[in-house]
């Protein structure tokens, strides 16, 4: 029982080496993962800085392009609307549109609200007749869009659609002579004062309340005198009073009063939502009617043209597309430095002699560690079995020896006449070689075992019958006799149970101590350690036993106690 506990024991080491090595090996430690890890960040890295850059290089492109067209839209709603403002009917505002798109490079038509043309700037009439399916806007002076045109006010009347309020020429410069007393008298335009001209024709002084230098009033120059109506104002101002405040009285509200600036100075927002109704229908004959806007590319798409990097872009792409590759580089030969070093060690190792039994430092718990483990164990194994080598060299060296040189004394003796050779002498020498065939044989059979070459013929028979199975129980019976005195006696025992055939082979020698029990079926092996042929034998027979066994399929066991004998058991598969 003793035999395969050494086993275990002397291939102990190895074993946890190779087991360490067979084990899995930690998902976050792998160097597959830590490899895909590594392209997937770099890879990560390079994306999203790609995409940040392109992001706000396109948002920042898009926004230029969309600041462009809307500034193009705009001026085009500008002037339609000034235009519309201005002229009773759309009747010659064809120029207008072909000027505003040779402007702004974009495809301009007016229709009605039920899309029949009024003009286009294209030439083509089949462009001409393609519009989008919506509006870009509606121009309508007296319902002006404000996202397009603030400086409308809360009413969304163009200040440019003046009718009827239209000043004389005569009325302009009289105005125009009495403001720029009025300038003087203020102090000048550099005193925070400035003349404004309105659409009408009408001047008007625009100030700061620091104009005034702290001053109340206007410094008694007559600024109130410059906002009274003047002939052709009155008539149509009096006409919109009495309609307002017809409109009040319809919903039974007081009458008010209003100047030529169009505020209601009382009234609430019932009197100034009578006031912008009024003033519609008073201006409506004197502007364009209301027309659908149609703003497109040449193609005719309402989208936004495609935009083009300018070269400070592509600079900003192509630098930081040069400072993601560099990062790429960079982290890849820190990686691959720290995974090529302990790869580099391990080839330095495997090329030095193989009498150095280099070994290599094992610093990483991943595959690249336990391939460090697994070579220094092959490394271990490797200076070992040199040992052993080396050890049964010297052991057969040892036996051959000795018969050898016996033969070769007793052959130089007789050549010197000093011996006679009888039969004695030949019986003598006979033996010795005897004994020389008999350690080749043995060491043939344990050759041919260690290469898998063992003739063996599985085979059922009796135990009794001579083939292999002899060659197992004859060494155990001889090894007990050898070590067994005259007085002593070996029994050979055979039983079955279950599945298995057992065989004993019990002595009552010297015994075998327990430290050594271990090492019983060790090639040359013997527990006297003088290498005397006291007990005779070559020293390889258990070895034999165990490797014939083991090709069988069996196990051969030893137990001893010094002095009361020893059993081997030999168990064999049925």
């Amino acid at each position: 029982m003793g035999a395969e506990p050494e086993l275990e024991t002397a291939e102990g080491s190895g074993s946890k080496s190779r087991a360490r090595v067979r084990a899995k090996v930690p998902l976050h430690r792998s160097l597959l993962v830590r490899l895909l890890a590594t392209s997937v960040m770099i890879a990560v890295c390079s994306v999203a800085a790609t995409a940040w850059l392109a992001a706000r290089t396109t948002s920042s492109a898009i926004r230029q392009e969309q600041g462009q067209l809307l500034s193009s839209d705009t001026d085009i709603y500008d002037t339609l609307v000034g235009y519309a403002a201005a002229h009773p009917n759309w009747n010659g505002v064809t120029p207008t549109l072909r000027r505003l798109a040779e402007r702004t490079g974009r495809r301009i038509t007016l229709t009605t609200q039920s899309r029949r043309t009024i003009a286009t700037s294209s030439t083509t009439p089949a462009a001409a007749a393609a519009l989008p399916t919506r509006a870009s806007a509606v121009v309508d002076p007296l319902h002006t869009d404000p996202a397009l045109l603030p400086d409308a006010g809360a009413n969304r009347i163009d200040p440019r659609a003046v009718g009827p309020y239209r000043l004389t020429a005569a009325e302009r410069a009289s105005l125009s002579g009495r403001a720029h007393k009025l300038l003087a008298c203020l102090g000048g335009p550099g005193a925070g004062a400035a003349l404004v001209v309105g659409p009408s024709g009408r001047p008007s002084i625009k100030i700061t309340n620091s104009a005034l230098g702290g001053v109340s009033g206007d410094r008694g120059c007559g600024l109130g005198g410059l906002a009274l109506p003047v002939a052709s104002e009155r008539e149509p101002l009096d006409r919109l009073t009495s309609m307002v405040n017809d409109c009040l009285r319809r919903r039974h509200l007081e009458p008010v009063k209003f100047g030529v600036d169009f505020v209601v100075v009382y009234g609430g927002p019932s009197a100034q939502t009578c006031l912008d109704t009024t003033r519609r229908d008073q201006l409506t004959p004197y502007v364009a009617p209301a027309a659908l806007l149609f703003v497109a590319t040449p193609t005719g798409s309402t989208t936004a043209p495609a935009f083009h990097f300018t070269s400070a872009n592509t600079t900003r792409i192509a630098g930081v597309a040069g400072l993601v590759l560099l990062v790429t580089v960079a982290v890849t030969v820190v990686v691959g430095t720290r995974l090529v070093r302990p790869l580099r060690a391990l080839a330095d190792a495997a090329r030095r002699p193989v009498e150095e039994h280099q070994r290599v430092p094992v610093t990483t718990n991943d595959e690249i560690g336990y391939l460090a483990a697994a070579f220094n164990d092959l490394t271990q194994r490797r200076e070992r079995m040199e040992g052993q080598r080396k050890a049964m060299v010297s052991d057969v060296a040892h036996e051959l020896r000795t018969p050898l040189s016996t033969i070769r004394s007793w052959l130089e003796a007789v050549q010197d006449g000093i011996a006679t050779s009888d039969q004695a002498l030949v019986d003598s020498l006979l033996e010795e070689a005897l004994l020389l065939q008999h350690i080749v044989d043995d060491l043939q059979d344990l050759a041919e075992a260690d290469a898998g070459q063992l003739r063996i013929h599985p085979e059922p028979l009796l135990v009794r019958d001579p083939v292999r199975l002899r060659q197992v129980i004859g060494n155990l019976v001889s090894n007990a006799i050898r070590h067994t005195p005259p007085s002593g006696t070996v029994t050979l025992r055979a039983h079955r149970a279950g599945d298995r055939v057992t065989i004993e082979v019990a002595d009552t020698g010297t015994g075998i101590p327990a430290e050594d029990l271990p090492r019983v079926f060790d090639r040359f092996w013997r527990a006297e350690k003088s290498r005397s042929r006291r007990t005779g034998g070559s020293g390889l027979g258990l070895a034999i036993v165990r490797r014939l066994t083991e090709a069988h399929g069996g196990t051969v066991t030893v137990t001893s106690t010094v002095g009361a004998g020893t059993v081997f058991t030999v168990g064999l598969p049925v």
